[in-house]
């Protein structure tokens, strides 16, 4: 784990792999850490670059006030890229990490060789259902909300797994700010028009059983961008990268593949 100073902001990152291979970048989803991708990583071949990063408000990541733009969120992943240095990655989002993807590549393609949008859309929401969510956890706490996210995370099968409990204790251990931070950026955030605009390799995955971005709704955003792949990962929820990390890297493998990111 290592410190990126990026002046309003510092980020928690981690590479792992060969500092000189091709880079792959995963960004985390709202209310958990760059922890979500440990088994996807550990089934990666390590002649790969591999940077993960906790978003503002997440993790050992620092912690500004709410509420945070899309915008800033965009500008810490392309700030952190410049700072390590990438060019031409596959830049690997999930939820709000997948937002950003798309806003990345629309700001900075030169950044980017290829997408992998994992249960996203290009919105998510609606503006009113996520200041609800914002004014219950300033309430209560993200334990007031805890129960129905899970549930939109994870399948009931893998609720009834003692892993899940590991989940469940990152999610409340995340900063109240930080999230209702990042609920604000997503509430402000439709990136339809520009995400229809892009041009490079894109993968779109869904989980069939996710509560929070729907597989239809995945798939429509992929299909915003011409050439793009679309795959549905069975007995999933919102975190296949956790639920299903075999599946996840195997189709994240046979990707990166196919556009010439690994031999």
């Amino acid at each position: 784990m290592q410190i990126a100073d990026l002046g309003a902001v510092q980020l928690n990152y981690r590479e792992d792999g060969s500092p000189s291979g091709r880079p792959v970048v995963f960004a985390n989803s709202l209310g958990s850490d760059l922890h979500i991708w440990d088994e996807v990583v550990a089934r990666l071949p390590q002649s790969l670059r591999i940077i993960r990063y906790d978003l503002r408000g997440h993790g050992r990541s620092s912690i500004p006030p709410a509420p945070y733009s899309m915008g800033a969120l965009i500008r810490d992943a392309e700030a952190l890229l410049d700072l390590l240095e990438v060019r031409d990655c596959v830049f690997v989002g999930l939820s709000i990490g997948g937002m950003i993807a798309q806003g990345l590549a629309v700001k900075r393609l030169d950044l980017m060789r290829g997408l992998v949008l994992s249960n996203t859309a290009a919105k998510i929401g609606t503006p009113d259902t996520w200041h609800k969510r914002i004014d219950a956890v300033r309430r209560g706490g993200i334990d007031q909300i805890a129960e129905d996210v899970l549930g939109r995370w994870f399948t009931p099968a893998f609720r009834k797994t003692e892993a899940c409990a590991v989940w469940a204790d990152m999610l409340t251990r995340q900063s109240s700010e930080g999230y209702t931070g990042c609920c604000a950026a997503i509430a402000g955030t439709d990136f339809y028009t520009p995400t229809s605009g892009l041009r490079l390799p894109t993968l779109g995955i869904a989980g069939s059983d996710d509560g929070s971005t729907p597989a239809d709704l995945v798939r429509e955003t992929t299909n915003l961008i011409p050439g793009s792949k679309f795959e549905l990962i069975r007995r999933s929820g919102h975190l296949p990268c956790v639920e299903q990390p075999e599946r996840f890297s195997a189709l994240l493998k046979a990707f990166l593949k196919e556009i010439g990111h690994l031999d």
